[in-house]
């Protein structure tokens, strides 16, 4: 069903995933062919991130220039679920491919990414974690 784009609209958004910058709105429009009645539209919205590295972990891995965008994924709901079934409550998964992992094109500000850095201590090179997303990764 989605959400209102804003309160003043007709538009709502089906599917607005962070991680591969898509945005996906339906409304209902007059038909061109027949004013008289109305058809649904869809917009679907795909912003291509410039600089974005094939892994988005690592600062120097190469920039990526291939981009996937597949409906049924970005679609996908892997939120449990309960269901009643025979008088008994289940657990059920609404979604069938989630068991892959979701590749991201950028940085979903709500999950935590961090690189290795070289740093000298000592007169020997360590290497800490350092925060890509800082707000992510620590409370605040």
């Amino acid at each position: 069903a989605g959400y209102p784009l804003n309160p003043y609209d007709k538009e709502y958004v089906l599917v607005n995933n962070k991680c591969q910058c898509v945005t996906v709105t339906s409304k209902i429009v007059p038909s061109k062919e027949n004013p008289d009645e109305e058809v649904l539209q869809r917009n679907i919205r795909i912003l291509v991130p410039l600089k974005a590295r094939e892994n988005i972990s690592d600062p120097l891995s190469p920039l990526r220039t291939t981009f996937v965008y597949r409906l049924s994924e970005l679609c996908r709901n892997c939120e449990p679920t309960e269901i009643e079934l025979g008088g008994a409550i289940h657990q059920a998964q609404q979604g069938n491919s989630c068991e892959e992992p979701q590749t991201c094109y950028t940085y979903d500000r709500e999950q935590c990414y961090s690189s290795p850095v070289p740093f000298l201590y000592h007169g020997q090179v360590k290497h800490a974690p350092a925060a890509l997303t800082p707000a992510s990764c620590f409370a605040e």
